[in-house]
C-alpha cells in the first residue's frame, strides 16, 4: 500500500483496537520509523527516545564495554542497567551516557562493589519480544517486571515506570556510570524541595571537558534518599564527589512513578529554566507531541510505494539524518564554550555534535534541501566554535574540540551554504576562519604546504590528508571568488590541485610519498593500517582512498588515461576480491563489494564517478546493488558505523534518485530511484517531484528523463532546481540505455573541463 493509504489503515486500527490495549495515535510517516533498525553489529545507534536534533537522547543502556557499544547498546544484549540522557547516533569511538537512571523493586544494596557493572544488583535483563521502540517513545518490560516507557521534549527526557502490585518502587540515580571512554571526574546532587532534585556530571573522555547539569523531578516525593560516593554511604541531605549515586524509595506499592530530567552544560538555572518544557506529568501528550515533531519533520518528504520493507528503511533513514547535530543551546540559550566558558548564543540556536569528516559529505547538502531554516544556526554554530577555539571544528563533540578524523571540512559545510545563498552570518569573518584553518601549522597543514603534500616520514595517512586538504582548499577558493578576492582565489586553486602531486600513474592509485620525493615502498593497495602514526589511508587502502577529488572528476579521469581505463579501474574494484591487508586492518572497512567499502564514508562517492566517465548506466547499475544489499529493515540494516547521519544521508539521497559527489557544488549526479514518485516540500509552498515511469526491481536503468516538462539532456540537477520547485521524470526501463547522457557535455561539471569554464 503507498503512503496515503497507510495512514488512513493505521487510523483504522486506532479506531478498531480493543479497549483493554492503550490507543496508538498514528503520526503519518513517521509511523514507519523503527529506532532499532542497524541497531545490531557496527551500527552503533541507540534506539531510545528523542526529537529533531534534540538535545535529550534517552536510551537503554546494556551495560557492556566494546566498540559495537559506543551507544550504549548493541541488539545481541540481553541486559540493561539504566536508561541515560545523552548518546551518540552511530560513531566510532563512545562518549556521553549522562544521568543514569534505574528503577528498582524494595531497596537494593549498592555498599558492595562489582567490577562488571551488569553484576549491579539494579541492574536487569530483558527480552527484545518486550521492547518497542518508535520516533520519539521507547518502551520495554525488563524480566524483573518493571514497564519503562520514555520519551522526551528539546531538552528534557521523561520516564513512567509501571511496578509489579506488592512491590515498593525505587528509582536508582547514577551519576558514576561509564563504559568505554567516558570517566566522570565530578559529580553532586541536591535536593530543592521533596520532589526536586539538582546537581552535576562532568566527564571526561573523547570530550576532555564534557559538563550537564540537571534538573530531576519525580511525579511522587520519595519517602527516603540515600546517597552515595560509589559504594559508600554518606550520612549528608547532599553529596559531591567523583562517582555520586542515589536511591529513592517510594512508600506505596504498585503505583506509577514519573520522573522528569532537564539538561543545561551550562548550569543550573538552564536545567531547571528546560523543566518549564513539560509542565505537568501527562506522559501520553508528551510522547504525542513528540511523535508529531517528528510527523513535521519527516514530511518534508513523501514517496510512494507498496513495499513497507522499503518505507520503514527509506523513514527510519531520513529519522536519523536528524538526530546530529543537536541543539546544545540551554533554555536560557546559553553553553559551555569549547574554551570552557559559558556563552550566550544571541539570536541564534548553539548546535553542536559536528562529525563532519562523515557529514560534510551527503548529510549537509540534505539538510539545505529539507531543514534550510537550519542552515545559518548551523554555520553561525561552527563560527562560534571558531571565536572560541581559534580554529573552525574539525570534530565538535558538546564544547570540546576532539581532533579526530582527517581534513578541515568545516569549510565545505560553510561554502556549501554560502554558494546556496545562506547569508544570515558573517561572510567575511567565515571567509577569515576558513583561511585560518588552512594556514594552521598542526595536524600535518605546515608539511602540506611546504612539499606539496604531506610526507608519509613527517605525519600519518598523509595520502588522504593531502586528498582532502586539496578538496577543502577548492572550498575556499570558492567562496573567495564569490567575495571578489582574486588573489586567495588563486593561490587556493593552486593548492586544490596538490592531489596531483601524489597520483602513480604507473599503479593507478595515490600513493604516499616521501620528503625526498621518493614513492613509499613496499606499495600494496590492499593494505589497511588502523594505527594512524604508520597509515597510509584513514581508515582504508588505496583502493577507497584514490577517488576522492571531488573539485575535478574530469581531472581524475585525465590521468587514468581517459575514460576507458577510467571505467575499467572502477570495474575492477566492484568485482575484485574483498580482502584486505593488515594485521590491524581496520573494522570500519565493511559493506564491500569488491573493494568498494559502503560501510565508511570515503567510498560514498565513488559509485557516481561512472557519471563523469559517459557511463551513466553503470552508476545506475552499483547504485542500485549498493541501496538494496547494505540496507535493510532489521536490526542488521546498517553496514557500518552510522557516523551521525550520514550513512542514512546516502540512502535517503540515493533512494531519491541522486547524490552530491561534490558536497559543496550545489550539483547531484543522478543515479537511480526507488520510489515511483517522491514529493519533496522545499518551503514557500513549492514542492520537487521526482517520478519515475514504469518503475519495477528489474527496471533499474533510465531510459529517458525530462525536467520541468524539458527533456534532460545532463546527467545531474542542480540545487536550485530543486528548491525553485516543479518535477524531475525518469523513465525507466530493464536494459541500460548506452547513448543517454554519454556525451561530455551531458557529464556533470568538473573544474578542468572545458565547457564548465
Amino acid at each position: 500500500m503507498d503512503s496515503l493509504k497507510y495512514i488512513l489503515f493505521v487510523a483504522m486500527l486506532v479506531q478498531c483496537q480493543s479497549s483493554d490495549e492503550p490507543a496508538l495515535e498514528s503520526y503519518g510517516v513517521a509511523d514507519w520509523v523503527d529506532p532499532l533498525i542497524g541497531t545490531a553489529d557496527h551500527g552503533h545507534v541507540y534506539p531510545g527516545a528523542t526529537v529533531p536534533f534534540g538535545s535529550v537522547q534517552l536510551s537503554p543502556d546494556n551495560g557492556t564495554q566494546g566498540w559495537d557499544w559506543c551507544a550504549g547498546y548493541n541488539y545481541a544484549d540481553s541486559s540493561i542497567v539504566g536508561f541515560s540522557h545523552t548518546h551518540l547516533s552511530g560513531t566510532g569511538i563512545g562518549d556521553l551516557y549522562d544521568i543514569l537512571m534505574m528503577p528498582v523493586m524494595e531497596e537494593v544494596d549498592l555498599t558492595k562493589s562489582v567490577q562488571d557493572i551488569r553484576q549491579e544488583p539494579f541492574a536487569s535483563t530483558f527480552k527484545h519480544t518486550q521492547e518497542k521502540a518508535q520516533a520519539g517513545y521507547y518502551a520495554v518490560k525488563m524480566d524483573n517486571g518493571i514497564s519503562v516507557e520514555l520519551t522526551a521534549t528539546t531538552r528534557v527526557g521523561m520516564h513512567r515506570y509501571e511496578f509489579p502490585d506488592g512491590v515498593k518502587p525505587g528509582v536508582v540515580l547514577d551519576l558514576g556510570y561509564h563504559i568505554n571512554w567516558d570517566q566522570p571526574v565530578e559529580t553532586e546532587i541536591k535536593r530543592q524541595n521533596p520532589t526536586l532534585f539538582t546537581g552535576k556530571r562532568f566527564s571526561t573522555g573523547w570530550a576532555r571537558d564534557q559538563r550537564i547539569f540537571f534538573a530531576l523531578e519525580f511525579s511522587t516525593a520519595p519517602s527516603s534518599v540515600i546517597l552515595y560516593d560509589s559504594t559508600r554511604i554518606l550520612d549528608t541531605p547532599d553529596a559531591g564527589g567523583e562517582k555520586i549515586r542515589a536511591q529513592f524509595s517510594f512508600p506505596d506499592e504498585g503505583q506509577v512513578i514519573m520522573a522528569k530530567v532537564a539538561i543545561s552544560s551550562a548550569s543550573e538555572a538552564g536545567a531547571l529554566e528546560a523543566l518549564h518544557e513539560i509542565p505537568d506529568w501527562n506522559f501520553d501528550e508528551v510522547r504525542r507531541q513528540a511523535g508529531k515533531s517528528w510527523q513535521a519533520a519527516l514530511s518534508r518528504i513523501i514517496v510512494d510505494s507498496d513495499d513497507e520493507v522499503l518505507l520503514r528503511t527509506f523513514y527510519t533513514a531520513l529519522y536519523r539524518t536528524h538526530l546530529a547535530p543537536v541543539i546544545y543551546s540551554d533554555a536560557l540559550s546559553e553553553y559551555k564554550a569549547a574554551d570552557s566558558t559559558v556563552q550566550k548564543a544571541r539570536d541564534f540556536v548553539r548546535y553542536d555534535i559536528f562529525s563532519l569528516w562523515d557529514t560534510f559529505r551527503g548529510e549537509h547538502p540534505l539538510l539545505t534541501i529539507i531543514q534550510p531554516d537550519r542552515v545559518n544556526d548551523f554555520i553561525r554554530s561552527l563560527l562560534a566554535h571558531y571565536d572560541e577555539y581559534g580554529l573552525l571544528p574539525v570534530w565538535s563533540l558538546l564544547g570540546n574540540e576532539t581532533n579526530t578524523m582527517t581534513g578541515y571540512h568545516a569549510i565545505p559545510v560553510i561554502a556549501d551554504a554560502i554558494l546556496k545563498g545562506h547569508r544570515d552570518f558573517d561572510v567575511e569573518k567565515a571567509f577569515v576562519a576558513m583561511k585560518a584553518s588552512a594556514m594552521q601549522d598542526v595536524r600535518g597543514t605546515d608539511h602540506y604546504r611546504k612539499y606539496g603534500y604531506i610526507p608519509y616520514d613527517l605525519a600519518g595517512e598523509s595520502v588522504t590528508r593531502t586528498l582532502e586538504y586539496a578538496y577543502d582548499d577548492w572550498c575556499i577558493a570558492q567562496v573567495a571568488l564569490v567575495l571578489s578576492k582574486d588573489d586567495e582565489y588563486e593561490y587556493f586553486m593552486q593548492r586544490s590541485e596538490s592531489y596531483k602531486n601524489l597520483f602513480d600513474a604507473s599503479s593507478g592509485f595515490m600513493r604516499a610519498k616521501l620528503k625526498n620525493g621518493e614513492w613509499k615502498t613496499p606499495f600494496d593497495p590492499l593494505r589497511s593500517d588502523h594505527n594512524f602514526e604508520v597509515a597510509e589511508y584513514t581508515e582504508g587502502n588505496a583502493w577507497q582512498h584514490s577517488w576522492f577529488v571531488p573539485q575535478d572528476i574530469k581531472a581524475l579521469i585525465d590521468l587514468h588515461g581517459g575514460n576507458e581505463p577510467f571505467v575499467q579501474k572502477l570495474d575492477q574494484m566492484f568485482t575484485m576480491d574483498s580482502k584486505i591487508h593488515g594485521d590491524n586492518a581496520s573494522a570500519d572497512i565493511s559493506g564491500l563489494i569488491g573493494q568498494y567499502a559502503h560501510g565508511n564514508e570515503p567510498s560514498h562517492h565513488i559509485p557516481y564517478l561512472y557519471s563523469y566517465a559517459g557511463a551513466p548506466w553503470k552508476t545506475q547499475e552499483i547504485v542500485r546493488e549498493i541501496l538494496t544489499s547494505q540496507y535493510n529493515d532489521t536490526p542488521h540494516g546498517l553496514c557500518g558505523n552510522e557516523d551521525c547521519g550520514q550513512m542514512s544521508a546516502w540512502y535517503v539521497l540515493s533512494a531519491m534518485g541522486f547524490y552530491p559527489v561534490n558536497p559543496a557544488e550545489g550539483v547531484y549526479v543522478i543515479g537511480t530511484p526507488m520510489f515511483t514518485r517522491v514529493v519533496i516540500d522545499v518551503g514557500g509552498g513549492k514542492t520537487f517531484t521526482i517520478r519515475a515511469r514504469y518503475l519495477t526491481e528489474e527496471n533499474k536503468y533510465i531510459q529517458s528523463a525530462t525536467l520541468q516538462g524539458a527533456s534532460l539532456e545532463r546527467s545531474y540537477i542542480r540545487h536550485f532546481e530543486i528548491m525553485e520547485g516543479g518535477e524531475l521524470i525518469l523513465e525507466m526501463g530493464p536494459q541500460p540505455n548506452y547513448l543517454l547522457w554519454g556525451e561530455p557535455v551531458s557529464r556533470p561539471p568538473s573544474d578542468s573541463d572545458p565547457e564548465f569554464q
